[in-house]
């Protein structure tokens, strides 16, 4: 997964900016910290506290608790009666399909409150699993939604909402009611001051004794007090409305096992993908360049044995060439052997080896690691082609002239940073090697972080999971 750093927010700014050569600031790295006021945020003039009640977000948010109680009614109703009819059925075929259609109907209302959250509390949750019947016809169908872990999540929500709606919902108007209500209370009290009783606001005290609130010092501290209500209503609203979010995307979803086998199936096709590519540009590289080179090696042998005993000089003379193209060979499968597993990096680690293409740059380049382990082998080898195939693209697209390599661990992820100072520029998207290397990483759940603005620098992190004894 690619990214330029403000879409992850403060934890990409992190990424990007943070500086890899101070030693205590990589302790700080391990708890993400980030700059504030990142990823382009817009600043108010007035406090949060004080905007929220009039802000577009809390109106939404308590139009969502508001329609909660007619649609948890609706929910409830029609899932229990679904449910009850069905398993009363049961003892005959009947309840089956009433179950499965129940079941089915769930689903569909889960889509509707999927929507619901969608436009009112800004929450996108995907789609839920889809039905697998192992068969055609109603039967597997049924089937597949009777076996189906979705369709019960549903009918779950459907009976946990409505408890939970009516609280709210009670919560919510009495706060916001008694708050706007009494915040306002001057202005009413102006303009309707019979309907406050003689001369203000009729409450009743001890023994049923009745209480005017009709002196301008009392007014006040009525107002006050509403606007106490009024400030925090919202934030209690939010709160309400927090437990919904977990509610929808934990039961109207899909679950966590299947998001993550989906997940691990697109990374295995990447990983065989690029398996195949690796071992495709191998052959490639073996029949053009070492093969060839050894198949014309062998010819000019040949040649040179006939022209022995003709003319000794001639055969030296080829003989001669003939070395040096076993030379070239020999150079040529070194860097291939080296593009497949470099023999420094598992002999000595990701410091030694980093070094070496390092010095194979075409700019200089300074390398740190600060790792108070080596990672597991597979991710070594991850963070070595990735460092590899950056300073590659610093030499040829970059126009820098120096660049660096960081190297460094934070909690149990292993973070690589190349950056350059060069004309910067630099895409992830658009199919280039970048969006190909972020593929890779993706692949072994890591993320490739790209901060690399029109004129420079260029910064490349990649994190990666440490998986590594100690």
């Amino acid at each position: 997964m690619a990214t330029q750093y403000g879409e992850y927010g403060e934890y990409g700014n992190y990424l990007a900016h943070g500086d890899p050569g101070d030693h205590e600031a990589r302790g700080d790295r391990s708890r993400y910290g980030g700059t504030p006021g990142a990823g382009g945020r817009r600043r108010h003039r007035l406090p949060a506290a004080l905007r929220a009640p009039v802000e577009a977000r809390a109106w939404r948010e308590f139009a969502y608790v508001l329609l909660s109680l007619p649609v948890s009614i609706v929910l409830f109703a029609f899932a229990v009666t679904m449910l009850s009819v069905g398993a009363g059925l049961l003892v005959t075929f009947l309840g089956v399909p009433v179950l499965a259609a129940g079941l089915a109907a769930c689903r569909g209302l889960g889509s509707v409150e999927r929507a619901r959250a969608r436009g009112l509390l800004g929450l996108d949750v995907a789609e839920p699993e889809p039905l697998r019947p192992r068969g055609p016809g109603t039967l597997a169908w049924m089937g597949a939604v009777l076996r189906s872990g979705a369709a019960w999540r549903h009918v779950l929500y459907a009976v946990l909402h409505l408890p939970w709606a009516v609280f709210s919902f009670c919560v919510a108007v009495v706060f916001w009611v008694y708050g706007w209500a009494t915040l306002t209370y001057p202005l009413w009290f102006w303009l309707f001051p019979l309907y406050g009783g003689q001369d203000g606001l009729q409450l009743y005290g001890d023994e049923g004794h009745r209480v005017y609130l009709d002196n301008p010092f009392e007014i006040t501290v009525t107002a006050l007090v509403g606007l106490l209500f009024t400030l925090a209503t919202p934030w209690i609203v939010r709160a309400l409305t927090t437990v919904d979010r977990v509610m929808v995307h934990g039961l109207l979803g899909p679950s966590r096992l299947a998001s993550r086998v989906v997940e691990l199936e697109s990374d295995r096709g990447v990983v065989v993908d690029t398996a195949a590519a690796d071992l495709r540009r191998i052959e490639r590289d073996l029949h053009d360049g070492a093969q060839a080179r050894l198949v014309a090696l062998a010819m000019d042998l040949g040649l040179a044995k006939e022209k022995l005993r003709e003319d000794p000089r001639e055969a030296a003379r080829m003989v001669d060439e003939a070395h040096g193209e076993v030379k070239t060979a020999l150079q040529e499968l070194r860097d291939l052997a080296r593009g497949i597993h470099p023999a420094v990096l598992t002999d000595r680690g990701l410091d030694a080896a980093l070094s070496s293409v390092a010095s194979r740059c075409t700019v200089p380049v300074r390398v740190e690691v600060d790792l108070p382990a080596r990672p597991a082998a597979a991710i070594e080898g991850i963070a070595y082609f990735t460092v590899s195939e950056l300073l590659q693209n610093v030499s040829k697209h970059s126009g820098a002239r120096s660049a660096s390599v960081d190297v460094w661990r934070a909690e149990d992820r292993l973070l690589v940073q190349v950056s350059d100072d060069g004309v910067g520029g630099a895409d992830a998207s658009g199919g280039s090697g970048l969006a190909g290397l972020a593929g890779r990483l993706d692949a072994v759940d890591g993320i490739l972080v790209v901060d690399s603005p029109t004129g420079g620098p260029t910064r490349v992190t990649a994190e990666l999971p440490w998986r590594g004894g100690e």
